[in-house]
C-alpha cells in the first residue's frame, strides 16, 4: 500500500481537498501508475457541478494525465515498471462487439455502458480516512498513484514529455480526432468550430491540418481569438456582435453554409446552432462537446430531412490503446503543437486555482504537475 496525496471530491459543489490516500497495489489484469502530470478537464469540473451522470461520491476525479508504471498486477504483458504511459479514460478492452469492429472506437466497458467508479472486481484501490474512495472512469489522474485496468492504459514512446503529452488523454485527442477522423475534413474545404476551449482549439488544429480553406471560430469570448488565429483559423466571430442567429451570418459568410461544422461546448443552441450552420444538403456536422447529464436538445427535423449529417464522437474516434502511442510518436515528429494549448502550469497543490482559472475562462488548458 502507498500512501500519497490525492485531491479528493466529497461531494458535489465543493471545492477540491487535498488529502492524504492510501493506494493499494493493483491485482490480477491492473496497474499502478506514478502520476507525473494531469489537465483540467471540463468534464471534471461537470462533475463538481452535479451534472455528469452516474458518478458516485467520494471520487479522486482527473482522467487526462500522464505518467510512469510503478508496478503491475499479475498477468500484465502490455507495460512493466519503469515504462512512460498515458491512462484512458475510454478502455479498449479488445474483446466486446465494438473493440472487434475496426470501424469503431468505443468499447463496451466504457463508463456509457456501465459505470467505472470501482475497478472491474467491484472494489476500489483507493482509501482516505478510512472511508472507500471511487474512482473515476478507472483512471483517476489527481492522485500521486493510480490503479487502472491494462486494457485503459496506453504505453508511449520512452522521449514523450510528460507534462506536454497528457494533453493526449483527453482534450486534444477528442477535438483533433473530431476532424481528422470523424468529420474527415477535406482539402480546400470550409468548417466552423463553436467554442474555443481546448477541445474546440483541437478542432481548429485539425481542420488545419486537414488543408481547411476557411476555419470560422466562433465563441463568446474574445480573448480566445488570438489563440483561434495562431493555431489556424481563418474567422474569429462573436456572436453577441450581431442581430441575428448566428448561423446565419456563417451561412452568408459562406453561401450556403459550411462543409463542416463543430460543436465543443455541449449546449442546446449552440448545438441546433452549429446544425443550421453546416450545408443543408451534404454538411457534416460533429458533436464533440459534452452536454449536462438530462439534458435536451428539440430541433426542427428539416434540418436534417434535407440532407445533412448530425454525428456525435467519443475521444475523436481513435482507437485508444492502438492509436494515442501513435500520436503522441507525431507529436515528436512534430506534427502538430499541442503545447500551445497549455495556458497555465501549476503545482498538484493548487488544482483549486486551475479549476477557478477553467470557471473564469482564463485558461485553455492548466497542467498540474505532481
Amino acid at each position: 500500500v502507498i500512501r500519497c496525496r490525492a485531491a479528493v471530491a466529497w461531494a458535489v459543489g465543493k471545492p477540491l481537498s487535498v488529502e492524504e490516500v492510501e493506494v493499494a497495489p493493483p491485482k490480477a489484469g491492473e496497474v499502478r501508475i506514478k502520476m507525473v502530470a494531469t489537465g483540467i478537464c471540463h468534464t471534471d469540473e461537470h462533475v463538481l457541478r452535479g451534472s455528469f451522470p452516474n458518478v458516485e461520491f467520494p471520487v479522486i476525479l482527473g482522467h487526462e494525465g500522464a505518467g510512469i508504471v510503478e508496478s503491475t498486477g499479475e498477468g500484465v504483458t502490455s507495460v512493466k515498471p519503469g515504462d512512460k504511459v498515458i491512462p484512458l479514460c475510454l478502455p479498449q478492452c479488445g474483446e466486446c462487439s465494438y473493440c472487434l469492429n475496426p470501424e469503431s472506437n468505443y468499447c463496451q466497458k466504457c463508463h456509457v455502458s456501465e459505470p467505472q467508479n470501482l475497478l472491474p472486481d467491484k472494489t476500489t484501490r483507493f482509501t482516505c480516512k478510512g472511508k472507500q474512495v471511487h474512482h473515476f472512469l478507472w483512471v483517476s489522474t489527481f492522485a500521486e498513484y493510480t490503479v487502472v485496468p491494462e486494457y485503459a492504459v496506453a504505453k508511449i514512446d520512452a522521449a514523450a514529455p510528460l507534462d506536454k503529452v497528457c494533453l493526449l488523454g483527453c482534450g486534444f485527442s477528442t477535438g483533433y480526432g473530431a476532424a481528422i477522423n470523424t468529420a474527415k475534413v477535406k482539402p480546400g474545404s470550409t468548417c466552423a468550430i463553436f467554442g474555443l476551449g481546448g477541445i474546440g482549439l483541437s478542432v481548429v488544429m485539425g481542420c488545419k491540418a486537414a488543408g481547411a480553406s476557411r476555419i470560422i471560430a466562433v465563441d463568446i469570448n474574445k480573448e480566445k481569438f488570438a489563440k483561434a488565429k495562431e493555431l489556424g483559423a481563418t474567422d474569429c466571430i462573436n456572436p453577441q456582435d450581431f442581430k441575428k442567429p448566428i448561423q446565419e451570418v456563417i451561412t452568408e459568410m459562406t453561401g450556403q453554409g459550411v462543409d463542416y461544422s463543430f460543436e465543443a461546448i455541449g449546449l442546446a443552441e449552440t448545438v441546433i446552432a452549429a446544425l443550421a450552420s453546416c450545408n443543408m444538403n451534404t454538411g457534416i456536422f460533429v458533436m464533440a462537446g459534452e452536454p449536462d447529464s438530462g439534458s435536451r436538445v428539440s430541433i426542427d427535423p428539416m434540418l436534417l430531412l434535407t440532407g445533412r449529417t448530425w454525428k456525435g464522437t467519443v475521444l475523436g474516434g481513435w482507437k485508444v490503446r492502438d492509436c494515442i502511442p501513435k500520436l503522441v510518436s507525431s507529436y515528436l515528429e512534430k506534427k502538430f503543437n499541442s503545447d500551445l494549448l497549455i495556458t497555465h502550469t501549476l503545482p498538484f497543490a493548487e488544482v483549486n486555482e486551475g479549476f477557478e482559472l477553467l470557471r473564469a475562462g482564463k485558461s485553455i488548458r492548466s497542467v498540474l504537475l505532481f
